[in-house]
């Protein structure tokens, strides 16, 4: 497979200045990710994720290192709500072929389709703001896919959602990756995530600390890393508390 068809992060590092001097966020990075995978990038909070997300996604740059891809990403951020810009769906989806300067039929069409892409068109003319948290989800992925977008980035996907909002927003990923659009998962909750996964990268202090299998990363002493794994045994009450 072409470098084109990849995500290419080569040696990309990070830092921010704070009151007590600079602190690096990420630290000589490096993976390529193919074209139509889905990775899931886990991690504790601070762990450099968001961060190398937003520069992947091209909202921030790096201090030094590379990112080269073959098309512009989405990134699907974990507060939906900041993202909603449109009174209803319909509007909201419509914001971004519009910026595209694509013409009035080339909107319609994209809006429709991505209403239908994420299951919304019965909520396509509700208000926004009123959706539950998974179909909000699904909202910001329908407005990355009437872009066209064909690389999209969930920056902890499952925060605030209850059982079905999970399952709604694990169907669409299941069907995103089925029509082979490149996926990266960032989230600490594996139990809700790993089996979809080809690749699995754990970052830790800013530096890449495993880059393989699911399967192999479930070998791992994940909690070295501060991540539960998720193949723990729930015999009884006692086990289910954290």
């Amino acid at each position: 497979m072409s470098a084109m068809n990849k995500i290419e992060v080569s040696h990309v590092t990070k830092s921010f200045s704070t009151p007590n001097g600079k602190k690096i966020a990420v630290n000589d990075v490096s993976f390529s990710l193919d074209e139509g995978t889905l990775s899931v990038i886990s991690g504790e909070n601070g762990s450099g994720k968001s961060v190398l997300m937003s520069i992947i996604a091209g909202l921030e740059k790096a201090d030094s290192g590379t990112v080269q891809m073959y098309a512009k990403a989405g990134l699907i951020f974990q507060e939906a709500d900041t993202q909603i810009l449109g009174e209803t769906p319909r509007e909201d989806i419509a914001f971004g072929p519009k910026n595209q300067k694509k013409s009035t039929a080339e909107i319609s069409a994209a809006v429709e389709n991505a209403l239908s892409e994420v299951g919304l068109e019965k909520k396509a003319d509700d208000t926004a703001r009123f959706l539950s948290g998974g179909e909000k989800r699904r909202l910001a992925v329908a407005c990355m896919l009437s872009m066209n977008l064909p690389i999209l980035i969930f920056d902890e996907p499952y925060a605030n959602l209850d059982f079905t909002g999970v399952k709604q927003v694990n169907a669409l990923i299941k069907k995103l990756k089925s029509e082979k659009k490149t996926i990266i998962i960032l989230s600490h909750e594996l139990e809700k995530c790993l089996a979809l996964a080809d690749r699995f990268i754990v970052l830790f202090r800013g530096n890449k600390v495993f880059d393989g299998t699911p399967k192999d990363g479930l070998e791992q002493n994940l909690e070295q890393w501060n991540i539960r794994n998720p193949l723990y045994e729930r015999t009884s009450l006692q086990d289910l508390v954290w």
